[in-house]
């Protein structure tokens, strides 16, 4: 039944293998199939490191200790984890006449159930006890209210502002991760938590066991990759709109800030600056020299970054090459489009490493050689305009086996096409990731959300649980995308108040699909497509003007400090912005403080997220002392407060007598 290969735990029932190794220190990886051979994809994980494992086998009975985890395996086979105290972290829920002596069920139901499909693939569903009073936190980013995830069910797959990271950290003391790209979901009942996916090959999940939230991740972090070093030139604001429409327009956008003596890093030249998708260069047309261009720029103190689509128009002078090759997405039934956006479109299979080749030279050649150094890997969840899961093949499987990697493989493609150029510090704005985009230089943003105070309140919760996912770059569109008049007072009170919130957020970024719209300026190419109103910082009137120009300087003048939280992001995995909990485990309410988070381990932010507040109760966590940034109010910790929140202020608080230079010197402000 059971055998010991070096590090390895096996036991062999019937039909299933069973693996149980050290991965990484305090870790464990699971691995189970009914196949005859188990399948050898790391999928998230990086080559483990050796440890000092200790095994025990007696008689139908087994254990596996790695540092402070333990796994036992019972006659009945069922998986029990716990930490070096004894405390039963997770344990697999089985209900049937042999299991428990205690309480024998004639339910026969399993904790690992592998259902057959004809053709080799299993349905897959994995049961663990739940405990009512734990909380659940991480899993990426989903488009609903809860920084808590207990008592949610999850869709494990890929949406445009839906970026499934099955990374999941528990109040108990452990952290999971379900390492598995199939479609599938997860649901973390009040009595049963349950993993199911509806194709795969065998089940494969990695659980670590940790005293605090950053032990838990650092060890996350350890196995599955880090981002690289931010780089310095992005930390400032990003300025970008839906579309500017001309080289000219673009140009004349960043001259402006130069004037007003305002820094931007980044400006955007967004989608549809191209003759068509599928062909990955500027349109001469509307864009004469983009070389000039992108000198100009960089003369500012200023770099381009150019929108990236995985679309190819079956019109475009490369989609017969790419469909000869096998580089694009296959459907299983119906008309071969993925995509239809202004043209009938397919996606390019990221998972094929010679399409991944492929467009990384038309991308070097088209804008990486005229000094472009940033790319917008945008549709990268790929958004199909119909999200038959079920009828996509990518070359390394279906979409419902392995669809969740195509983001990965996606930010993977032009990593290695810029670190083969001699790049390092890599940065990409995406649209989706999956657990280990991070080591591929993924900075996610939320997607095409409303603009709204309500999905303002979603995507502070979703920013944070990103970043417990282990993906700690992350960014919104400030305003949201879908809509907004500038000369709407109501939506530029929601600007302003986005706007001092993403000042925290690891990329200061404007982005948006204001209204009203401008049309579009041809037939072809660039011109067809329309572009959005105005969505600059001058945009909004000049009581927003003044408040965005103290956050823009604010954010420059605590360069040096997130140049600090980078360096542990990149060197830890330890994510810039965090619930309250993460910096003080042991402070209970903490962990139900939803609306504020730590910047860093100095700097609580306490967002204003409600139309017309000027003023919010605020948690400050126990065992430290806090100075309020605005009044200079020194405050026990262990306390709620209420700050008062004047439009031109968003609630901050140092922690035990920290200096953060927030305040201008010789200034109110």
């Amino acid at each position: 039944m059971f055998r010991v290969e070096g590090n390895q735990l096996i036991r062999r029932y019937d039909a299933e293998q069973l693996w149980i190794e050290p991965w990484g220190a305090n870790s464990l990886r699971v691995r189970a199939t009914e196949l005859d051979e188990m399948q050898e994809e790391d999928w998230a994980l990086l080559p483990h490191e050796a440890s000092n494992v200790h095994i025990s086998v007696v008689g139908q009975t087994a254990s596996i200790q790695n540092g402070n985890i333990r796994a036992e395996i019972s006659a009945g086979g069922r998986l029990t984890f716990l930490n070096r105290a004894g405390k039963i972290l997770l344990q697999e829920y089985v209900r049937n006449r042999t299991e428990f002596q205690e309480y024998k069920s004639a339910l026969n139901i399993e904790g690992r159930e592998f259902k057959p499909i004809l053709g080799g693939d299993y349905s897959l569903t994995v049961r663990f006890e739940s405990d009512p009073e734990e909380k659940i936190f991480g899993m990426g980013q989903y488009q609903q209210p809860y920084l808590d995830l207990k008592n949610c069910t999850l869709e494990l797959a890929q949406r445009n502002s839906q970026a499934s990271v099955p990374f999941a950290l528990s109040s108990l003391g452990y952290g999971f991760l379900w390492n598995n790209p199939a479609v599938g979901q997860v649901t973390f009942g009040k009595n049963v938590t349950e993993w199911a996916v509806g194709y795969t090959k065998q089940l494969d999940y990695w659980i670590t066991a940790g005293d605090t939230p950053a032990q838990i991740e650092e060890a996350y972090a350890r196995v599955t990759g880090t981002v690289p070093m931010m780089p310095a030139y992005v930390m400032g604001l990003w300025q970008s709109k839906m579309r500017y429409q001309t080289q000219q327009e673009l140009l004349t956008v960043a001259r402006e800030y130069k004037r007003l003596g305002i820094p931007i890093s980044v400006i955007v030249a967004d989608f549809f600056h191209w003759t068509k998708m599928g062909e990955w260069r500027f349109d001469p047309v509307y864009w004469p020299d983009p070389a000039a261009m992108v000198r100009e720029l960089k003369e500012m103190g200023t770099e381009l970054m150019v929108s990236i689509w995985p679309t190819v128009d079956k019109k475009s002078e490369n989609y017969p090459e790419m469909l000869q090759k096998g580089f694009l997405v296959r459907t299983e039934r119906g008309v071969r489009v993925t995509m239809e956006f202004v043209t009938d479109t397919v996606f390019y299979d990221t998972t094929n490493p010679g399409a991944r080749n492929y467009v990384w030279e038309k991308v070097k050649k088209n804008y990486y050689d005229i000094g472009i150094r940033v790319l917008w890997l945008d549709e990268a969840e790929p958004e199909y305009s119909v999200y038959d899961f079920d009828n996509y093949r990518y070359f390394a499987g279906p979409v419902v086996q392995i669809g969740n990697i195509y983001p990965v493989m996606y930010a993977k493609g032009f990593y290695e096409g810029m670190t083969e150029a001699g790049q390092k510090d890599i940065i990409n704005l995406i649209r989706c990731a999956w657990a280990g985009s991070q080591r591929y230089g993924a900075l996610v943003w939320s997607g095409d959300i409303d603009s709204s105070f309500k999905s303002m309140r979603i995507q502070l919760r979703a920013g944070l649980n990103m970043g417990l996912a282990g993906i700690p770059w992350w960014t919104t569109d400030i305003g949201g995308f879908h809509g907004g008049n500038p000369n709407d007072p109501s939506f530029r009170e929601l600007m302003i108040r986005w706007f001092e919130y993403a000042t925290f957020c690891p990329i200061l970024r404007m982005h948006g699909a204001r209204e009203p719209h401008i049309p579009p300026l041809g037939t072809s190419g660039g011109g067809l497509m329309e572009s959005g109103a105005p969505n600059e910082v001058w945009s909004y009137g000049e009581e927003a003007f003044e408040i965005f120009k103290k956050y823009i300087f604010i954010r420059q003048r605590l360069r040096p400090y997130i140049t600090g939280l980078m360096k542990a992001a990149h060197e830890k995995g330890t994510p810039p912005m965090r619930p309250l909990f993460y910096d003080f485990p042991h402070d209970r309410e903490a962990w139900n403080i939803e609306d504020e988070f730590m910047f860093g381990p100095d700097l609580l932010v306490a967002p204003v997220l409600y139309e017309g507040a000027r003023a919010r109760r605020v948690y400050l966590p126990k065992d430290s002392s806090w100075t309020e940034i605005r009044t200079g109010n020194i405050h026990h910790g262990g306390t709620w407060i209420s700050s008062d929140a004047p439009i031109d202020d968003i609630p901050l608080f140092l922690r035990d007598g920290a200096y953060l230079p927030i305040r201008a010197v010789n200034s109110n402000s």
